[in-house]
């Protein structure tokens, strides 16, 4: 019965994954209100809730996630490529964040000691379900478990200056997601807010995206085969801006909540 009520609560799209951390245990969960139900199984497949509760306040939030890379897509929000005075792309580019980019929700985002602009960029993430190589486009959706929210942090003049992303965009800390995996939401009807010390910086609809997800997750498949967990971050709207020590960053997305990360000095 209670795998009965899983499958079909999955198929009704109103789940909330979380990874978390309690004392030395770590574990997943389904966070409803104010507790998460531990589960058992993997998320990617066969679960069961189990007769463990948490209280949210009693848990540290890890990110949802356990991925074996993460694919940043730039320049897809139209308003982003107009306030960079940039064109339209034929087709998406991407690179690769190091897996040392990854941060959990409330862990501070390191300002780099050679930095000299570190910017937010929220955006939407789409976690992969399962292992998948050159799928279509009708296809693309069903190998999503969920999305997250993610913050796509970014040395802004080593974008100009050595004309690559991976280490304006690589820095340890710059890859906080979370602070859960949703399920059942529409990917092109999503609105992506960036809130800077309370005040909002961003805002953008995800149906204005250039590229859409189901999109991206066919072409990027072409190229590289996609595992459960792999983040695919759909890029960012327009807004982008400077952070400094003492901010406090959140990105947040209707349906699957807020991602708060304050930002610190690299010492």
């Amino acid at each position: 019965m209670m795998r009965e009520n899983l499958v079909l609560r999955f198929e009704e799209g109103n789940m909330k994954f979380v990874r978390f951390q309690r004392e030395d245990r770590i574990g997943y969960g389904i966070w409803e209100d104010d507790l998460i139900r531990e589960i058992s199984g993997s998320i990617y497949g066969d679960f069961e809730v189990s007769s463990l509760k948490h209280k949210f306040s009693e848990v540290r939030l890890l990110p949802p996630a356990e991925p074996t890379k993460i694919i940043c897509v730039p320049l897809n929000f139209r308003s982003h490529i107009e306030e960079l005075g940039d064109k339209i792309p034929e087709f998406p580019s991407h690179f690769i964040k190091p897996l040392t980019t990854i941060i959990s929700p409330e862990d501070p985002i390191l300002y780099p000691r050679v930095a000299k602009r570190v910017d937010y960029e929220g955006e939407l993430g789409v976690v992969i379900k399962n292992r998948i190589k050159d799928v279509s486009i009708e296809e693309a959706l069903n190998h999503v478990l969920g999305y997250t929210c993610f913050n796509d942090i970014t040395e802004r003049t080593l974008t100009r200056v050595q004309g690559q992303l991976t280490r304006a965009k690589g820095f340890d800390t710059f890859a906080p997601f979370g602070p859960c995996i949703s399920t059942g939401l529409d990917p092109a009807n999503l609105t992506v807010r960036t809130f800077l010390n309370k005040k909002m910086v961003q805002e953008g609809w995800t149906g204005e995206l250039v590229f859409p997800v189901p999109f991206l997750i066919h072409y990027l498949s072409q190229c590289m085969t996609l595992f459960p967990g792999d983040i695919i971050s759909t890029g960012t709207p327009g807004g982008i801006g400077p952070m400094n020590p003492g901010d406090v960053v959140e990105v947040t997305i209707e349906g699957i909540g807020t991602l708060r990360n304050p930002v610190k000095n690299h010492y």
